[in-house]
């Protein structure tokens, strides 16, 4: 508790306020002690910058100046308070206030109170332990009191030398050091102005005296350390004599080893060695005739190179520059002469790409510019494999681009050529005066245009055909080379498994140095030959490389190592049966083979795209005057076959579908469906003007049409010669057993539904537009035979005087000639469309019901016709004599007549039936005027009259044919006693 500078503590900071700060840290229950400050200021703290130097105070520069240090205070004293008595409460009550120690603390509720007895049994159980204890400890002598010695005098000494300056026990210490010299000896503090000598010779003293300190604790340490240590030195200058005997002993056996070492080189060595390195020269030698033939061999590659060129040996060429150029690049990397060789090749193999490209455009051009015959066959084709392959060979993977500009300049001459060749046979067209092939297509008749398209066709079917021909063979090149790319890595992997299997086998090999070379001599001289001759086959020099002498076969080192030499070959076939030989030095990756090979199919599709567009221009070019419209249906329907022929070979030669001369067929057939469905609907339109509504005679051709659709063919038959004996029309027109009286405008109608449906059938693709038109046309019959008769439209449009009971019924028979025949063309229709198609088949359902309702509204008709007589001939019947009265033969009258009209024209069913009603009508209103009259059922005179009246009636409808069985139930027409 002294107040000196050793024993008080300093707190190590970089400023004087430090020493007045807490600690902040909770955990710390002491402060480091820090020794003596140093008498030499700024001491390095081991990085050697002075920035980092300790600040300190210094003896030297602060002695006059007082700083914190120079504070001594009393602990005792500072911790003593004199108002208080007792001394061990003077700490905290200086601290935390006078009432600190007098407080009482509540004791806590959650701890129990311990006193002695808590311990008696503890103390019981260790008492006896701590006797034995004690015993043992007196007995036994400690063993780690020398330890603790040791121990002791360790950390004494640590701490004496702690004392001393770090920078002295630096190994790098050096007084040479300007930096190190002023650290240690200040001297910069002696030279400062006048009037402060005594304090620098007071300075330089401490610092004598400091330094001799330092002395003293380091000699102190070194002889402490010799003491702890004497008796291993001593016995090293003991054993020092032994030592130099030892190594004495050792010298001698050295040298006399070396002296035999010396003779057995040599007696056996030198001689083997030099064996060894004639061998080895011999080798060399070897090695540079090879290098120097080699040289010959590459000196030769241009003159080559330009022979094959002259012979358009493309490949070889190529494969020649690859050789050479890797032999350059690997054996013969270095050679001076040949420092330019390399540049000259590139650019001649740049000159090769050209020359290939413009042989494969002059390929193509006459290949597909060559007469179009029958002839099919692949043209030269050993030249096309030999460009196809140097081109891949020099990945210039764009030359089909060329064949399909070339395509499009040949198809466009193959019409050009049709059309002069067809216009200079035919003599109406002068090409003096119609200068313009377009114009001079023009002047064509249909039958000269027809086989002028057909011409064409056949060319291009030809054309597509040859340019199959060629991609095929292409693509087999292609697809050849992705197969050797394939085999190429079966075969790696399997070496790669072969070699690691032979991996596993140990080979003994011995080797020697002599001149900093490795010499193998693990093998005799039968096996190095083997080796070499093993070795010598399986390398190849370059293609126009002279052979090895004979005296060198049998070395190794006859053959080059380039990879180029080591090439592996494979044969295949294309197409043709053209042989090719494919090395492993093309460098196309198999996604850029895929790539080629499905744009040379798509070059296919191209050609049938490019056919198929100039045909089109052709066809538009022809139809800028309306010309395919004005077609009638039967050339019409040739010009489709046609087109649909040319589709299909083009399809079947390409493999894909091709939609621009489709869509143009689908175009000019939907113009013709509407010319035709126009035309047709006029007619009809005109025959329905013109039609008087009388039963017309059906001509034999008629009959027989229906008789052909009876049989399951809807179409139209063909004209037959003229007979011997023309048969005469029918009555009535018999369609399966039924007679049918019709008009002559629903006999032309039945023709014109069957010319929609074979129209249908000769071209397929406009059966939803047929079916739309065809629908539209019996809407059309519908409702204007409607107007017609039902609408009394004939008065005025044809000039008849009435509609009759027989104009109706004649109407409602010929409605039911056409709704029988509906269902036929459904059949016929949903069996030539698509399944997402049949939608369109309700429109035969809608025409089906208005038919349905137009013949029960006809019906309706004629019962209202009745139904106004009765209700006019009733109204003024008087039961009275005579029996029958005039009244009922009026009405029996009008119902004869009405039989008389309507029995030949509607079946007897129909007939039946619409008495029935008829009849129901006349109970109706005879039942009126009877209640009117007040006749009732009761048996007298007037009810006599009137079943005289009504039994007059009932036999003179039933003696109407047919009708004979008619269910009349005359007892409705009294009313009924309630």
């Amino acid at each position: 508790m002294a107040s000196s500078h050793s024993s008080s503590p300093v707190p190590q900071s970089n400023s004087s306020d430090a020493f007045f700060k807490k600690e902040m840290d909770a955990t710390k229950h002491f402060r480091p002690v820090q020794s003596l400050p140093d008498v030499c200021p700024k001491e390095p703290t081991g990085n050697g910058d002075p920035s980092n130097l300790r600040d300190s105070p210094s003896l030297v520069v602060d002695q006059q100046r007082w700083t914190i240090y120079h504070s001594k205070v009393n602990l005792p004293a500072a911790l003593n308070d004199p108002r208080l008595a007792k001394r061990e409460s003077d700490f905290f009550t200086k601290t935390w206030g006078v009432d600190f120690v007098d407080t009482e603390v509540t004791p806590s509720f959650y701890l129990p109170q311990i006193t002695k007895e808590h311990f008696a049994l503890y103390q019981q159980e260790i008492t006896p332990r701590e006797k034995l204890h004690e015993r043992c400890k007196n007995i036994c002598t400690p063993k780690d009191t020398f330890d603790r010695t040791l121990l002791h005098t360790h950390d004494k000494s640590r701490t004496d030398l702690e004392q001393v300056p770090k920078i002295f026990m630096k190994p790098d210490f050096a007084l040479e050091d300007s930096l190190t010299f002023n650290t240690v000896l200040p001297w910069s503090h002696f030279s400062t102005a006048g009037g402060k000598g005594n304090r620098d010779a007071a300075s330089s003293r401490l610092l004598q005296e400091k330094l001799s300190h330092y002395l003293d604790i380091v000699e102190v340490n070194i002889a402490h350390q010799i003491s702890l240590r004497s008796e291993a030195f001593f016995h090293a200058m003991t054993s020092q004599h032994e030592l130099q005997d030892y190594l004495r002993k050792t010298s001698q056996a050295v040298k006399l080893l070396r002296e035999k070492i010396s003779k057995i080189d040599k007696v056996v060595c030198e001689g083997s060695l030099r064996v060894l390195r004639l061998s080895l020269t011999r080798n060399n030698c070897i090695k540079a005739y090879n290098k120097l033939k080699l040289m010959a061999t590459v000196h030769q590659t241009q003159p080559t190179v330009q022979l094959l060129l002259s012979t358009s040996e493309f490949v070889g060429a190529l494969d020649l520059i690859a050789t050479t150029q890797e032999v350059l690049q690997q054996e013969l990397q270095g050679i001076h002469s040949f420092r330019h060789l390399g540049s000259q090749l590139c650019e001649l193999e740049k000159l090769i790409d050209k020359m290939m490209i413009a042989e494969f455009s002059t390929y193509a051009r006459n290949d597909l510019n060559r007469p179009l015959e029958d002839d099919c066959q692949v043209l030269e084709e050993e030249r096309l494999v030999s460009l196809v392959f140097g081109l891949l060979k020099q990945r210039k993977l764009n030359f089909y681009e060329i064949y399909g500009d070339e395509m499009i300049n040949t198809a466009k001459n193959i019409i050009k050529q049709c059309v002069v060749n067809t216009v200079s046979q035919i003599e109406e067209i002068d090409t003096e005066v119609v200068v313009k092939l377009a114009d001079q297509m023009r002047m064509m008749n249909f039958p000269q245009w027809f086989d002028l398209l057909k011409n064409i066709f056949s060319k291009f079917t030809i054309f597509l055909k040859r340019i199959k021909a060629t991609l095929n063979t292409i693509r087999s090149v292609v697809f050849l080379v992705l197969d050797k790319n394939q085999k190429n890595r079966d075969l790696e992997d399997t070496l790669q498994k072969n070699s690691a299997k032979e991996s596993t086998v140990d080979t003994e090999v011995a080797y020697l140095t002599h001149e900093g070379m490795f010499i193998s001599d693990a093998f005799g001289d039968g096996e190095l030959a083997a080796a070499a001759a093993e070795g010598a086959c399986q390398r190849n020099t370059s293609p126009n490389s002279e052979p090895c002498s004979s005296d060198s076969v049998s070395e190794p080192e006859c053959t080059t190592d380039s990879s180029s030499s080591k090439e592996q070959t494979a044969s295949s076939l294309t197409p043709g049966g053209v042989e090719m030989i494919i090395g492993d030095d093309m460098k196309l990756t198999d996604l850029e083979l895929v790539r080629l090979a499905n744009n040379i199919q798509e070059l296919l599709y191209n050609a049938s795209d490019i056919c198929h567009d100039r045909s089109v221009k052709f066809l538009m070019a022809r139809a800028k005057d309306g010309f395919l419209e004005k077609l009638n249906s039967n050339e019409f329907v040739t010009l489709s076959r046609l087109m649909e022929g040319f589709i299909l070979d083009t399809e079947q030669i390409c493999g894909r579908k091709s939609m621009s001369l489709r869509g143009a067929l689908q175009s000019q057939a939907n113009r013709f469906v509407n010319r035709f469905h126009e035309e047709r609907k006029t007619k009809l339109s005109l025959l329905l003007d013109n039609e008087r509504w009388k039963q017309a005679e059906v001509p034999a051709e008629f009959q027989d049409l229906v008789d052909s659709v009876s049989d399951g063919r809807i179409s139209l038959p063909e004209k037959k010669p003229a007979a011997t004996e023309e048969r005469k029309p029918a009555e009535f027109l018999i369609v399966e057993g039924q007679k049918y009286a019709t008009v002559g405008t629903v006999l032309l109608l039945i023709r014109i539904i069957l010319e929609y449906c074979q129209c249908v059938d000769n071209i397929p693709s406009i059966t939803t537009d047929m079916l739309t038109r065809l629908s539209d046309l019996l809407k059309y019959f519908n409702s204007r035979s409607c107007q017609l008769v039902l609408g009394a439209g004939a008065l005025q449009v044809v000039g008849l005087k009435t509609i009759t009971t027989k104009n109706l019924a004649l109407s409602s028979r010929c409605l039911q000639l056409i709704v029988h025949y509906i269902p036929i063309i459904r059949a016929h229709f949903e069996a030539r469309l698509q399944p997402k198609q049949f939608s369109m088949l309700r429109h035969f359902d809608h025409i089906t019901k208005d038919y349905h309702d137009h013949i029960a509204e006809i019906s309706a008709k004629l019962v209202a016709i009745m139904d106004s007589l009765f209700d006019k001939l009733l109204s003024k019947y008087e039961v009275k004599a005579p029996v029958p009265s005039a009244c009922f033969r009026n009405i029996c009258k009008q119902m004869a007549k009405m039989h008389e009209a309507i029995y030949d024209l509607l079946p007897e069913e129909q007939t039946q039936m619409l008495f029935l009603r008829i009849n129901a009508s006349y109970k109706l209103h005879l039942k009126r005027q009877l209640a009117h009259l007040s006749v009732v059922n009761d048996g007298g005179p007037l009810n006599g009259l009137v079943t005289s009246d009504v039994a007059f009636y009932t036999g003179n409808l039933q003696a109407l044919k047919g009708l004979n069985n008619l269910d009349l139930n005359m007892a409705e027409i009294w009313e009924q006693k309630r």
